[in-house]
Formats: structure tokens, C-alpha cells, sequence
């Protein structure tokens, strides 16, 4: 799921001097690159969700290295989970195939997966299926496939490494099959998933340490007719999701009093504006009048207009949910290819973090508009919902995984969302130790291995130009402490930042400082400051940590 590091052939070579500035060897590179940056701890001031730094699949260690506070459940394969045989269907990402959930695969979907999450001290959050069918196995348990070769002929890829007679789906001359659908699934509906909350409720995998339990309206269901297409080959109706949503949130509530409904998971740019019906007809037929839009949502996007429909119905969404990534190239799922990092891919990584907050970024991708994806959710509920319902990116990633770039955009990522206000998020892909985005999140979370992280109050932190050199800046609520992130997001090029602290009350002093540089975590000597201002030169491709002790003013 990674990629390779890419680095610049001239590596850097530097040591800490102990007034907090980096020495550097003679090497031919830019001159470094003069920031300042300013930082006031009466200005801006907001609480950061402690939520922001989940994750999908994550293991119990994983949780508690990190302090990782929400764990989510979710994918292609959470669509059609069986909860009574414990199996799930891979879909179009793996053939199609309904499978018996291996117990030690980290992919889990039931009481599992919450009792590991819970051993972890992290919130669970799982997926319900809505899409009306789950996967079905054989009279032995063994596993099915939707598009059988022996029974639908050949096709143009099958599965060569496990079911041999497993399917794509599709015929030779590129014609989708229409399958059976009970060749590999059975019919579900919202009383099967409320037996499902019961029987949680009932066992060890029921609750997370506040009591609160979080439950997904399944997993892009605008793309139900592509990664489902052998149980719903239709695209959805948004009248179809509408009226589901609010039927499984009456049968999770009635069966857990303390559930909070997520929904509606869509998938990114298209799947905010139109129903999956449509975007099927946009497939078919190009451009046009697409029908959805015209006859159900009367001209309004997809998403706002199931907000509508959900405020008429009462409340049955508690957290307005969406999914996001980066739509030129940061993303890969193959991260393992070693050219999918270029500088141009690490330079569109570093800019397109603005998609997250920017109302003056357009988009240069095919999304060819502004985004601004935190401002916009947070518009939505408060004009088509209930204003404050907290919001949710319960799938993103940047990319990078195993790259420094990767990195540097991941903590400007968690930096942004504290910064911005949102309320929930989980990182989608798994994660290991090794891994330079790992660090870059251990940075905000366990940079000491002791449990000390990023501030809990958001305060105000300006810097020029966000692209090569960004900041972020909070108040620790129970110590009093200020922390301050620079990343230094740059390809080849040091950065000179001079930090000025306004309304900080202790104006001089020493500063720990914790860098995370080549993917290595360490701590450097202290930085001095003094009249309120700290000087510091960053490599390129770091992120780096200040912890300033004293009183910050209320």
C-alpha cells in the first residue's frame, strides 16, 4: 500500500547548535528560505477534537502508541458483512468473492473488532450494511463467488492466486455480466442489523469507554452499482438512500438508546453532487439532464438534499459524514510502485491540502472548483440540518506513506483539521512503525512516548505561504503548555523561520524541540527564545515540534 521514499540525491547532514539552529555541511542547494511566522495565544481560540486522530482497522498497539482515540470499521467489504456466519464479500476490489472473515486479519466487522478497539482505549465504529444484501457461504461454510467462469463463461480476469473460478465479471468483449445475485449473497434487511446491535449490546464488543457507540450508514453507496454491481446493479436512487438511512438509524437507535447514526459516507466530489443513479447515467450517456436531479432532488446537489430529507425525518443523523482524497495522484492504492513519486506528485501533495480549507482554491484536477471541504460540510448541516451537528472525514489520505512528502502532508493534514474545527476523522489504510506518516502522527499524539501531544485549544498561527512552510499552533488545557508544528514541506530547500509568540506569558526561556527528519523521531537540543521570538532552520521534508512551558493568557 506504499510507496518508496524519494529523495533528493544531495542528503542533508546537520547537527543542533543550542541556540535551536542547524548547521549545515557544504552541500550545493537553495539558500534557505525566510518565514516568519506568527503565533498568538489570545486569538482563534477553539477546543480540537481529541477525534481527529482516528483511524480505519487500526490494532490495539497501534492505538495505544498512538493515543489514537477512534477506531472505524468500514471499506467496500463492511457493505455486505454477515453478521450471523461472520463473512463478508470482497466485491470488485477481490472478485467479488463472499468470504469467512479470517479472525487474525485486521480487516474485522463485528464484536472483534470493537473488543480489540476497546482493548486499545479507542472509540469502535462500525459499519451497518444498507445496501440489502450480505454475503452468503455454503452449506460447509465455504466461500461463494458472484461471477462463477463454470457458470457465466469466460472472463476477462479471474482470481489466479485463490478461487480459480472466480470471476471478474466482465465478458471478453468488455459486456458487464448480470449475475445472480443469490449465487453469493442473501437478502438483508434493517430488523437483521437491529438483531445485530442487540447481540453487541449484549456482548463483550458492546461499548466504548464513554458509552458511546458510532454506527456508519454503510460505505458509498453512490458507488453500490460499480463495487457491489452483483448485488445492486442499479445505481441507487437518492430517494433509495433517503429512506434507508432513516430506517436502519430507527433500527440501530431501538436496539442501542446511546447510538450515534454517521451518514452519509459518500465518496468524493461526484458523490457529494449527484446519486449514484445519476452518476451511472453520466456513464452511459455523458452529459445531460441526469435524471435524479431533475425528478427527486429538484436541481439541488445529492448531499445537501439528502440533509433535507433527514431534518424532515427528525434527527436520524447524528454525525454528517464524507469521505476525501487528493484527485491528482497523491493517492494511490498500489503505493508500492516506485514511480508514483515524482517532485510533481510531492509538489500537488503539498498544495492540495488547501482542498481541506482554501475558499480561493480551485481545484486543478478534473474536480476543476473550489472545495474547501471543512467550511463546505460545515455550511451544509448548518443550512440543510441541524446547525452544530458535529462533521466527519471518515476516510482520507494523502498518500505517501513510506515518503517524508508523505509525511510533512499528513501532519499538515491533523494540524488542519484541529485548526479548521472539525469534529471527527479517521485516516484510511493501515499503518506500521516504520512507516514516516506513522511518526508525523505519533508527532501530535506520543512524541515523547510518555503520552504528551499537540495542544487541545487551537490558537491563531500565520504564516505566508502554507504551500512550502506551514504552522500550527495550541494550548496544552492541563499544563498550560504552548506547542507549536512547523513543517517544512519543501522538496530541496532549508527554511529560516523566525517565530514570534504574542500574549504568551513567559516571553523567554528554552523551548524542547522534537524533529522528525529521514523518518526518524528524535528529540535536539533545546531552542532558546527570548522578547517573545525563536529562530530555527528546518531540513526540507521535516516536521518539527516547539513545546514552550508557561501560562498562556485566557
Amino acid at each position: 500500500m506504499s510507496k518508496p521514499a524519494h529523495f533528493n540525491c544531495h542528503s542533508l547532514m546537520a547537527m543542533m547548535l543550542g541556540a535551536g539552529a542547524l548547521l549545515y555541511a557544504d552541500l550545493p542547494m537553495a539558500a534557505p528560505l525566510p518565514v516568519i511566522i506568527t503565533v498568538d495565544a489570545a486569538a482563534n481560540r477553539h477546543p480540537i477534537s481529541p477525534l481527529i486522530y482516528g483511524l480505519n482497522f487500526g490494532t490495539a498497539e497501534i492505538l495505544r502508541d498512538l493515543r489514537v482515540p477512534i477506531n472505524r470499521s468500514g471499506g467496500n467489504a463492511a457493505s455486505a458483512y454477515n453478521w450471523r456466519v461472520d463473512a463478508h464479500n470482497t466485491g470488485q476490489d477481490w472478485f467479488f468473492e463472499s468470504l469467512p472473515t479470517d479472525p487474525k486479519d485486521i480487516y474485522q466487522y463485528n464484536d472483534r473488532f470493537a473488543a480489540l478497539t476497546r482493548d486499545g482505549h479507542a472509540l469502535p465504529m462500525l459499519t451497518i450494511p444498507m445496501i440489502g444484501r450480505v454475503a452468503r457461504l455454503d452449506k460447509d461454510g465455504k466461500p461463494l463467488v458472484s461471477f462463477s467462469v463454470n457458470r457465466y463463461g469466460k472472463q476477462q480476469s479471474v482470481d489466479a492466486h485463490g478461487l480459480s473460478d472466480a470471476g471478474n465479471g466482465i465478458a471478453p468483449d468488455g459486456t458487464p455480466i448480470r449475475n445472480d445475485p443469490d449465487d453469493a449473497s442473501l437478502l438483508d434487511d434493517p430488523q437483521s442489523q437491529q438483531e445485530r446491535v442487540r447481540q453487541l449490546m449484549r456482548g463483550s464488543g458492546s461499548a466504548g469507554s464513554d458509552g458511546v457507540h458510532y454506527y456508519l450508514m454503510d460505505n458509498e453507496p453512490s458507488l453500490w452499482q460499480l463495487n457491489h454491481r452483483d448485488m445492486h446493479p442499479i445505481g441507487a436512487h437518492a430517494s433509495e438512500v433517503a429512506n434507508k438511512v432513516i430506517a436502519y438509524s430507527h433500527a440501530v437507535k431501538a436496539a442501542d438508546p446511546r447510538a450515534r447514526v454517521v451518514a452519509p459516507e459518500e465518496w468524493g466530489w461526484t458523490g457529494y453532487r449527484f446519486s449514484g443513479f445519476d452518476q451511472q447515467y453520466f456513464a452511459a450517456h455523458g452529459q445531460g439532464n441526469p435524471p435524479d436531479r431533475e425528478n427527486e432532488t429538484r436541481g439541488m446537489d445529492y448531499v445537501p438534499w439528502l440533509l433535507t430529507q433527514w431534518k424532515q425525518a427528525g434527527r436520524p443523523v447524528d454525525v454528517f459524514s464524507l469521505h476525501f482524497y487528493p484527485q491528482g495522484g497523491e493517492f494511490k492504492e498500489n503505493q508500492n510502485a516506485a514511480t508514483a513519486e515524482t517532485p510533481a506528485i510531492e509538489l500537488a501533495r503539498n498544495r492540495s491540502t488547501r482542498d481541506l480549507w482554501d475558499t480561493s482554491y480551485k481545484d486543478p484536477t478534473w474536480i476543476n472548483s473550489v472545495v474547501a471541504l471543512i467550511p463546505l460540510m460545515r455550511r451544509w448541516v448548518d443550512s440543510y440540518y441541524y446547525a452544530g451537528t458535529p462533521i466527519a472525514l471518515t476516510e482520507y489520505s494523502w498518500g505517501g506513506d513510506t515518503t517524508m512528502n508523505g509525511a510533512t502532508a499528513q501532519a499538515d493534514v491533523l494540524g488542519i483539521f484541529g485548526r479548521e474545527g472539525l469534529d471527527i476523522a479517521t485516516r484510511w489504510g493501515t499503518l506500521n512503525r516504520d512507516m514516516p506518516v506513522y511518526k508525523a502522527i505519533k508527532l501530535y499524539r506520543n512524541y515523547d512516548g510518555q503520552g504528551s501531544g499537540f495542544g487541545t485549544t487551537s490558537i491563531a498561527d500565520t504564516q505566508p505561504d502554507p504551500d512550502r512552510v506551514s504552522s500550527f499552533a495550541a494550548v496544552r488545557d492541563h499544563d498550560r503548555v504552548m506547542t507549536i508544528v512547523v513543517i517544512n514541506k519543501q522538496l530541496d530547500q532549508p527554511a529560516d523561520a523566525t517565530i514570534a509568540i504574542n500574549n504568551f506569558d513567559v516571553t523567554q526561556g528554552k523551548a524542547q524541540t522534537w524533529q522528525l527528519m529521514d523518518n526518524a523521531l528524535s528529540r535536539l537540543h533545546d531552542t532558546d527564545y527570548a522578547s517573545g521570538q525563536l529562530h530555527l532552520t528546518l531540513p526540507p521534508k521535516t516536521v518539527t515540534l516547539l513545546v514552550l512551558h508557561g501560562a498562556g493568557r485566557q
